[in-house]
């Protein structure tokens, strides 16, 4: 049994020895070098394909993160602009509200003051109206005839001159 044994592994070791030497009079071993060679340079292909994708990404965030800070920039600009510009607005409509002002009190006060002038000017045609007529009153009681209604007329009318 032993021989028989022996002779199994015999032949074993001989098919294999055989299939070994199939494979190489075949050139597998060359197919394979060539084949895990042509993987190699593929995965190396595309590993370079990653770094130049990747460098290629980080230039995009650069460049994203330079607009971004350029917009930031513009934005603080334009706030900057829109708060003096709202602060000069500010200023002009309080001194026009101020020159408005300032108007409306020059023309009330000069409508005062026409008002004042009128009531004066008033108060003395009604004076020299009352002291016309009292004259009147008085020389036509006191004087008569014509010479007396020439005085009278002369003397009224000398009154609303220097009066009006």
């Amino acid at each position: 049994m032993h021989e028989l044994i022996q002779e199994a592994e015999t032949w074993v070791a001989l098919a294999f020895l055989v299939f070994v030497g199939l494979l190489g009079y075949l050139g597998v071993h060359t197919m394979m070098g060539k084949s895990l060679d042509d993987r190699a340079s593929r995965i190396k292909g595309e590993l370079d394909e990653a770094r130049r994708l990747k460098d290629e990404a980080a230039q995009l965030l650069a460049e994203y993160e330079r607009k971004k800070q350029a917009a930031e920039g513009e934005a603080q600009k334009i706030i900057a602009e829109a708060k003096a510009e709202a602060e000069r607005m500010a200023v002009e409509a309080k001194t026009k509200i101020e020159d408005f002002v300032a108007r409306r009190t020059k023309m009330a006060e000069t409508k005062i003051a026409q008002a004042e002038a009128q009531a004066a000017a008033d108060v003395r045609s009604a004076a020299a109206e009352a002291a016309i007529a009292a004259a009147e009153k008085i020389l036509t009681i006191e004087s008569k005839g014509k010479l007396a209604a020439d005085l009278i007329a002369k003397g009224i009318e000398d009154v609303r001159k220097k009066l009006n």
